[in-house]
């Protein structure tokens, strides 16, 4: 691997979701990431996940006799530790950060939850949508005459956490290059939320925010927003700008007086009625030979199976087929030392080709085995 982050040692301690994710993110920008999975893979991270590309993979059980120590010795040589357990699993396991870091003072000991490392409800279960709900953004997201939609967990885990935590441990990394000292980084999905939720809460203190669906982004505005078309499938709109909105209109021919009162709050029903009429009368590909590529902010709703083959897609590469399974490819785009996708590996691929690269003998490596640790 030859990315920005070449020369980087990850090692990770495989969990679901966000954590995985980051650590995808970090080895797909180079960086060389051993994953320490469990002989039984858990809820959602088996052999051959796309999420696990780019990463060695050791199996061992660090509650067997000597696991731990053979963990210590490996993040002794790593920049970078990422786990996602529920606050003190680590510390239980004799892998604190407390532990690590006195083994290795540079250590950067990225930390991913749901509620945090503090606080009322960071023992408790949760997922996404709990964090997601108690940031503000959930009740925001749907329409208005029914309960708030869940939005997949692309702006919970994914977003407010993956991306922190990525983000966070990299900011870490830099600065313990400069100073020598490593540092906790307590990511957490209901903080990350929350911070992307900025602009809304500037939105809110300014009295801009009415409630759910009455405003620009929520689907109130009928020109921002998603509409069927007549073969049952879908578009979306974004024309916000007054010279995005009329180049909508002078495209569609609508030369309705209601229609030019834009910013008329009063009027957003009725404007939406007619435009759900109008989209009614083509099929999608019809409106995208009418609308696709000009500036009225226009683009097909697509499924997964059908994102991959848009030209656009297909231009950029941001797609990419490996061992017969599509990926997104990685971003962002870096001009002189690009992202690579790794291979995924099935767990345990690596385990002593690893162990032997730590200077473990043969006859330890079958102590580890004897006592279960490693399978």
């Amino acid at each position: 691997m030859a990315g920005p982050l070449a020369g980087v040692k990850v090692v990770e301690m495989n969990a679901i979701g966000p954590a995985p994710f980051a650590t995808m993110l970090l080895a797909d920008m180079g960086a060389e990431v051993i994953r320490i999975d469990r002989q039984q893979s858990g809820f959602l991270n088996g052999d051959d996940s796309v999420i696990s590309r780019g990463r060695r993979s050791l199996v061992i059980d660090p509650r067997k006799p000597g696991a731990t120590e053979v963990l210590l010795q490996l993040i002794e040589g790593a920049d970078i530790l990422v786990e996602g357990f529920r606050p003190g699993v680590m510390e239980r396991l004799g892998l604190g950060p407390d532990v690590c870091q006195a083994r290795n003072p540079k250590l950067v000991y990225g930390r991913m939850t749901g509620w945090g490392q503090t606080g009322p409800l960071a023992p408790s279960a949760g997922h996404d949508l709990n964090y997601l709900a108690i940031t503000g953004a959930l009740q925001a997201m749907g329409h208005a005459d029914r309960e708030p939609t869940p939005p997949l967990h692309l702006a919970g885990d994914m977003g407010g956490g993956a991306m922190f935590l990525a983000f966070g441990v990299v900011c870490a990394l830099l600065e313990a290059r400069r100073s020598g000292k490593g540092q906790v980084v307590d990511a957490a999905i209901s903080d990350g939320a929350a911070l992307l939720s900025t602009m809304y809460y500037e939105f809110k203190q300014s009295g801009e925010w009415r409630g759910r669906g009455e405003n620009i982004f929520d689907g109130g505005a009928p020109f921002y927003g998603c509409y069927t078309c007549a073969d049952g499938r879908f578009i979306s709109i974004g024309s916000i700008e007054p010279q995005f909105y009329k180049q909508l209109m002078e495209l569609c021919q609508i030369d309705d007086p209601l229609f030019k009162a834009q910013w008329d709050r009063e009027q957003w029903p009725k404007q939406r009625e007619k435009l759900e009429a109008l989209f009614l009368t083509r099929s999608r590909d019809e409106w995208c030979q009418l609308l696709e590529g000009t500036d009225v902010c226009f683009a097909p709703v697509l499924d997964f199976s059908e994102a991959p083959t848009h030209p656009h897609h297909q231009a950029r590469g941001t797609f990419t087929e490996s061992g017969g399974v599509i990926h997104p490819a990685p971003a962002p785009r870096l001009s002189r030392t690009p992202a690579e996708i790794g291979r995924v590996v099935r767990n345990g691929k690596h385990s002593v080709e690893i162990l032997r690269e730590l200077g473990l003998d043969e006859a330890r490596i079958a102590a580890l085995r004897a006592a279960g640790a490693i399978a």
